[in-house]
């Protein structure tokens, strides 16, 4: 087989839609997360989240460089990936691919607070009604208002919620029904349900932290389906203990996964997933389809989608 040689570290049904999709190309599966195994001949390298886990890539694979031209992330962040992989020209990656799952991830937790799930659930004849909240009138404050942002605001606004954003820059919000947060003590004030949804860098870390928290909505519901270093759990283990917050849905933290023992695992109102709002059954999908797109925009040397700026961020 002739043609653009393509590594590949997306799972195996992903890497032979690739192969369906670009006949001409040829795909080479990589399974090792050491990014071993890259033929020297390779001008494009899919990539998924390599720091993750407790695992520290910091030395790039022998032969690297190697040919390549341009690095696809199989993820929208890019903190999870060496310094080094940013290296070369033309990095881009998944932002947008994955927004309508983190967006449901948030509206299921939305939704598990307001009708109190799954302590609501009865085990004997013991019956007891009880008063359960509404999503409608409600507000939703979403902090970070990329492609997760919109859909969730979308989504929110369906279901009678008002809607309350605030970009990283403090720009207005320029989307249909939602108003635009002065700043992030206007947003955690007013919010009955805080969505963390903007990109970690080294000026949003700890971005709600104890000044933000202490000033939330009384009873207000935190969630954090972004990156962990955004919240000071510390900060936040107080608000919860003060009353001042009343739920805590983190998928994400910091580090992940915590510690055993970690107190917020014993917190009676914090709920930890494992950092999986972002994966469905489309999730590999919808990244080949986004790889598929950018790679039509390579061989017509046009501007590729998702580019990273590494001094932004993101």
């Amino acid at each position: 087989m002739s043609g653009i040689t393509i590594a590949s570290q997306l799972d195996g049904e992903a890497n032979r839609y690739l192969q369906a999709q670009l006949p001409d190309e040829r795909i080479v599966q990589l399974e090792n997360q050491s990014l071993a195994g890259i033929p020297a001949e390779t001008r494009v390298l899919v990539v998924r989240p390599i720091n993750v886990r407790g695992v520290s890539l910091t030395h790039p694979p022998e032969g690297w460089p190697f040919r390549l031209e341009w690095v696809q992330l199989a993820s929208s962040g890019i903190d999870a990936y060496p310094d080094w992989l940013f290296e070369l020209p033309r990095v881009t990656s998944a932002k947008g691919t994955a927004a309508h799952a983190l967006a449901e991830f948030a509206l299921a937790a939305i939704f598990c607070a307001a009708k109190r799930f799954p302590e609501l659930w009865v085990k004997d004849a013991r019956w007891e009604l009880q008063p359960l909240g509404q999503l409608r009138g409600s507000t939703l404050g979403i902090l970070g208002f990329g492609s997760i942002g919109q859909v969730l605001a979308d989504k929110a606004l369906a279901l009678g919620m008002r809607v309350l954003a605030l970009r990283k820059d403090n720009r207005p919000v320029d989307h249909p029904g939602v108003e635009s947060a002065r700043d992030i003590l206007d947003l955690a004030e007013r919010a009955d349900h805080l969505v963390i949804a903007a990109p970690l860098t080294p000026e949003t870390r700890h971005l709600v932290g104890r000044d933000v928290l202490g000033r939330a909505r009384a009873g207000q519901h935190l969630i954090n389906i972004a990156r962990g270093g955004l919240l000071d759990q510390q900060a936040l283990l107080e608000a919860l203990d003060a009353g001042r917050l009343s739920l805590a849905t983190l998928d994400v933290t910091d580090p992940e996964p915590l510690p055993s023992g970690h107190p917020l695992y014993r917190h009676p109102r914090v709920r930890i997933s494992p950092h999986t709002s972002a994966i469905s059954a489309d999730s590999q999908k919808n990244v080949a389809a986004r790889f598929l797109e950018n790679f039509e925009r390579f061989k017509a040397q046009r501007e590729l989608i998702g580019l990273v700026d590494v001094a932004r961020g993101y």
